[in-house]
Formats: structure tokens, C-alpha cells, sequence
């Protein structure tokens, strides 16, 4: 409609049983829109909900060991930790000491040390690690441009027979 004055926009929306919405105030002049306030409310809140849907959130996720975790259950948590860094969360690991654990904590920072060796490729060390009372600390970020790595799907043997 062009530009014209508030007043000539505010008789203009009454003859037509519609509102003048404020669209951008903060241009010059201010934009404004002849339609009707429920109308425009419902729209700018249905934007909002798909604008949420598609963005992207992380999370931060936590992976517990111990001092004495056997080498399959590290290797277990190792690769929850590469598909976590991979889907874009943060990762907490945490290595827990108990009793006189706490006595002989190398074990528990060589455990860590070797940890964040072989998952260096997938992580970044945002900090740590580092002792908090009984618990030894790092927390890890995905590195940018690293996909997440796909399981490989086991291959069942052969019971076919040779000829």
C-alpha cells in the first residue's frame, strides 16, 4: 500500500475489521501490516516451532570408569564415547576412585591418558584431566568435519557346503 500515516493506516485496518500489525520497528520508516493480530501471533509462533524442530541441540553425556575397568568394558566405553562425539554431544569422562584407590591414582591417570590417546581423532579436550575430590575429569568436544563411524554389520557365517 505504500507508505502513508499511522493514523490513515489505523482508519484504514477499522474500516476493514483487521489490525496494523508492527512488522519491523526498527526500519525507517517503521514497516507496519493491515491483518489481523490473532492471525499474525499464531504464524510467528508456527515459525518459531519449525525454526526449533530443525535446529540441532547437544547434549552433554557422561561416561563412568574405574581404576580397575577390564579391557572389553573400556573398549565398550571407548566407542560410546566415539558415537556420542560423533552424533555432536560433549562428552564427561570420569574415572571413579574408591578406598584405596585413591592411594594409587597414576592407574586411574594412566587409564585416562590412554583413553584420550586412542580417541584423539574423534575429540577435542575442552579440559582436563584433572582430580575433583575423588573423581578424575575431562571433558571432550567433538572435533569439527568428523562423521559419526557407522557399526559394521555383523557377517554370519557360511552353512552352505562346499562342492
Amino acid at each position: 500500500m505504500g507508505v502513508m500515516q499511522p493514523f490513515e493506516a489505523m482508519k484504514l485496518a477499522r474500516e476493514r475489521g483487521l489490525d496494523v500489525v508492527e512488522i519491523s520497528p526498527t526500519a525507517d520508516p517503521p514497516v507496519c501490516k493491515i491483518t489481523d493480530y490473532g492471525k499474525y501471533l499464531y504464524q510467528e509462533s508456527k515459525k518459531k516451532h519449525e525454526q526449533k524442530k530443525h535446529h540441532k541441540t547437544s547434549q552433554l553425556k557422561e561416561v563412568k570408569f574405574r581404576p580397575s575397568t577390564a579391557e572389553h568394558d573400556f573398549q565398550v566405553r571407548k566407542n560410546q564415547i566415539q558415537r556420542f562425539l560423533g552424533e555432536g554431544h560433549k562428552v564427561k569422562a570420569m574415572i571413579f576412585h574408591r578406598g584405596r584407590e585413591m592411594a594409587h591414582q597414576e592407574v586411574g591417570r594412566a587409564k585416562m591418558e590412554r583413553l584420550l590417546k586412542e580417541i584423539a581423532d574423534f575429540a577435542l579436550v575442552e579440559y582436563g584431566p584433572r582430580m575433583e575430590a575423588n573423581i578424575l575429569l575431562a571433558l571432550l568436544a567433538p572435533k569439527k568435519g568428523t562423521p559419526a563411524e557407522k557399526p559394521k554389520p555383523r557377517t554370519e557365517p557360511s552353512t552352505q557346503a562346499a562342492s
